[in-house]
C-alpha cells in the first residue's frame, strides 16, 4: 500500500522520464510537484527503500520495474475515471483532470476492474491518451503531430498532448475535439502557423505551439 504522496511522485517520475526510459532530476521533480528539493530527496530515499526507484544523489532517479507497474496502475485509474466522468456524468473534457487526480488514489482493484467493464474496456481516455490494460500494457497508435502535416494533407484528431483546462477550452472555442477532421489549407512561413479547415466547414489559424500539442491519424 502506497500513500497518496508516494503515488504522486511515482506518477510524476514516470511522466518526466518518458515512460521510465530516462533519469529524472531532483530539480525537475521539485518544479513539477511544487515542493522543495530537500523534500524531494527525502521522498526519493523512502521510495528507494521500498524498491520503487533507483536513486543516486546528483544522478537523478529512475523507476524500478515495480515502480513502473505502480505508475501504470495509477495512470490506468486516472484515465478510466476521466472516461467515466465524460461518458456517464457528462463532464466536459476540460473539467475532468482534477477530479480524476483525486479518484486515481482509490485503492480497490476490484472497483477499477468493474469500472473498466462498465465502460466497455475503453482503449483511450477523453483526451486520446491510451489507457493501460489490467496487465500494464500500453496500446500505442501510429499518429503524428498536426505541425508535421503539409498543405492539403488531412488527419483526424486522435490525441491532445496538453490536458490543461485553458488549452482544452481554447480547442472547444475553435471547434476542435477528438475525432475532428482537419485539413491544412495554408502554411505561414513567418511563424510556422497553419490555416486549418475543421470538419470541412470553418477554418482557423493555429500557432506552432498549439499544432505541436494536437496529434492526428490519417482518415
Amino acid at each position: 500500500m502506497h500513500s497518496t504522496a508516494e503515488e504522486n511522485y511515482i506518477k510524476a517520475i514516470y511522466k518526466l522520464s518518458a515512460g521510465g526510459s530516462s533519469a529524472v532530476s531532483t530539480n525537475g521533480l521539485s518544479e513539477v510537484l511544487e515542493t522543495k528539493p530537500a523534500s524531494v530527496s527525502d521522498m526519493l530515499r523512502k521510495l528507494s527503500a521500498k524498491d520503487l526507484v533507483h536513486y543516486e544523489k546528483y544522478r537523478g532517479v529512475l523507476l524500478t520495474e515495480e515502480g513502473k507497474r505502480v505508475a501504470l496502475k495509477i495512470i490506468r485509474k486516472h484515465r478510466l475515471w476521466e472516461t467515466f466522468l465524460v461518458q456517464k456524468l457528462h463532464f466536459s473534457w476540460d473539467e475532468v483532470h482534477e477530479v480524476a487526480e483525486q479518484m486515481e488514489h482509490v485503492k480497490s482493484e476490484l472497483l477499477t476492474q468493474r469500472l473498466d467493464e462498465f465502460l466497455g474496456h475503453p482503449r483511450v481516455d477523453p483526451h486520446g491518451d491510451p489507457i493501460p490494460t489490467e496487465n500494464g500494457e500500453l496500446r500505442q497508435v501510429q499518429q503524428r503531430a498536426l505541425a508535421s502535416l503539409e498543405v492539403q494533407q488531412e488527419g483526424v484528431v486522435s490525441r491532445v498532448k496538453d490536458s490543461q483546462p485553458s488549452f482544452l477550452q481554447y480547442l472547444n472555442r475553435v471547434g476542435i475535439q477528438i475525432g475532428s477532421h482537419l485539413q491544412v489549407l495554408d502554411k505561414i512561413a513567418y511563424d510556422n502557423s497553419l490555416e486549418i479547415q475543421i470538419d470541412k466547414n470553418k477554418s482557423v489559424i493555429l500557432s506552432s505551439d498549439v499544432l505541436e500539442k494536437i496529434f492526428v491519424i490519417y482518415p
